[in-house]
């Protein structure tokens, strides 16, 4: 996605339907640092798999690959753990086939109009080439119906990203919901485009190497802006124009990549171009990595993932991303659910409604807490919350969860039980995220 940074406090598809099938982790075979092996859910659907631009690639490198989204995609790679691909992300660059997201443009006179119908954000003065996470939101209840991140590319233009395993949800939505706003908005998803993910310290430089013009400077290029490049090829030719966006889903420094199949045919151009990528630098400086190491390096940096995190019954607020409502968008409303969610967003102490839960992190001793772990108040068997994603923490060495609590429970350092096995583990709820975030940002002084 062009800039997956969904935070807690800050900030990584869709009249509510049944949720997107399930495409998280779900069990620990290993809990040390040094090895966070994992198995996969299988995929819900019974239609025949999709391979993504660089399905031949994930083989050719010894790609370990599961369903996910409807997508044959890499978990990890042959002789390289979970665990090492994480670390080796956060301290040199790892490449990510992010291609199962679902792109999409919409266009026209009214398309920031409709935008901000359907989701809380300002779209009519959104800057060119810049990004930010938003929600899309039902009707009346103001619950989430998928995450997503959107750039604006020209005056009516906007790039969008959400998530695969939400494509049938998100297709009806935006179906339904463009027909009853009636404005001129065109809307084309494009299918069978490449997206990749360069993340890490050393993403820079990696980039800047491959790209083909002096002219894209890459150190002004800060977190969710984007702007449009191409990068060389190993025969000595250029790829066709990529829209490059600074962010991520792992909370370092890094980029998204996106090659629009419905211009050029992704599975010629997309390969060739990672390809050349991964060429030009060691193994030492780049490798490949999976889904495995990308789910522990969100949690870490406290993003959400939707279908487990957010859901069609959560509100932005109890998500703790009512910061991607704007002042003057809770004054004026105008957005789905707004009659619901504008009230959350004060306290009850303040003479608001106020939240009943909070998403918050935690730290937990013991095993892992998984997705649907009872959390209780500490010392006796009151239901407070539950885990909703967890998993050994390689930067931390710790056990770590994402949850929602009640709110009176929800303060930092909290203690409470967390039942893992049927065992209550103590845990501490904790701000996230987890890690010290590394996003590109201009902190010059205005």
């Amino acid at each position: 996605m062009a800039l997956r940074a969904v935070a807690s406090g800050a900030r990584a598809s869709l009249a509510p339907r049944p949720l997107c099938a399930s495409t998280s982790l779900l069990g620990a075979t290993a809990v040390s640092a040094g090895a966070c092996r994992r198995r996969y859910a299988s995929d819900l659907s019974t239609a025949p798999l999709k391979k993504t631009p660089l399905y031949d690639l994930h083989v050719a490198n010894g790609g370990k690959l599961v369903p996910f989204a409807g997508y044959h995609m890499p978990v990890q790679y042959d002789q390289v753990s979970l665990a090492q691909s994480h670390n080796f992300t956060r301290a040199q660059s790892s490449l990510f086939d992010v291609s199962h997201m679902v792109q999409h443009i919409f266009k026209g006179p009214a398309a920031a109009a409709f935008l901000e119908k359907v989701t809380p954000s300002d779209w009519q003065n959104q800057p060119l080439l810049q990004g930010k996470l938003t929600t899309f939101l039902w009707p009346g209840t103001g619950g989430i119906v998928d995450d997503s991140v959107i750039t604006r590319l020209g005056e009516d233009e906007f790039y969008v990203v959400t998530n695969g395993a939400c494509l049938d949800k998100d297709n009806k939505y935006l179906d339904e919901e463009l027909g009853k706003f009636g404005g001129d908005v065109q809307w084309t998803r494009l299918d069978n485009s490449g997206l990749v993910a360069l993340q890490g310290p050393a993403s820079a430089e990696i980039l800047g190497a491959a790209l083909a013009s002096s002219d894209v400077a890459l150190k002004d290029l800060y977190f969710g802006n984007a702007t449009w490049g191409q990068l060389k090829l190993a025969d000595g030719s250029k790829s066709h124009p990529v829209l490059i966006s600074r962010g991520g889903y792992t909370g370092e420094d890094g980029f998204e990549i996106s090659f629009n199949g419905k211009l050029y045919p992704a599975f010629d151009t997309t390969p060739l171009a990672v390809q050349s990528l991964l060429d030009a630098w060691p193994r030492s400086r780049l490798q490949l990595a999976g889904l495995g190491a990308r789910d522990s390096l969100r949690l870490e940096a406290g993003m959400c993932l939707y279908g487990h995190d957010l859901d069609d019954t959560t509100t932005p607020p109890e998500a703790g991303l009512g910061w991607v409502i704007p002042k003057h968008r809770r004054e004026s409303g105008g957005f789905h659910g707004a009659d619901v969610i504008i009230p959350q967003l004060t306290p009850k102490s303040k003479g608001g409604k106020g939240v009943s839960r909070r998403r918050v992190g935690l730290v937990v001793e013991g095993a892992p807490a998984r997705e649907g772990a009872e959390i209780r108040r500490q010392g006796d068997s009151t239901v407070i919350g539950k885990v909703t994603s967890g998993c050994p923490s390689p930067t931390l060495a710790k056990n770590i969860a994402m949850g929602y609590i009640d709110v009176g429970q929800a303060a930092a350092k909290t203690e409470v039980d967390v039942i893992v096995r049927g065992r209550a583990r103590k845990g501490v709820v904790t701000k996230m995220p987890f890690i010290e975030t590394k996003y590109w940002k201009n902190t010059a002084p205005a």
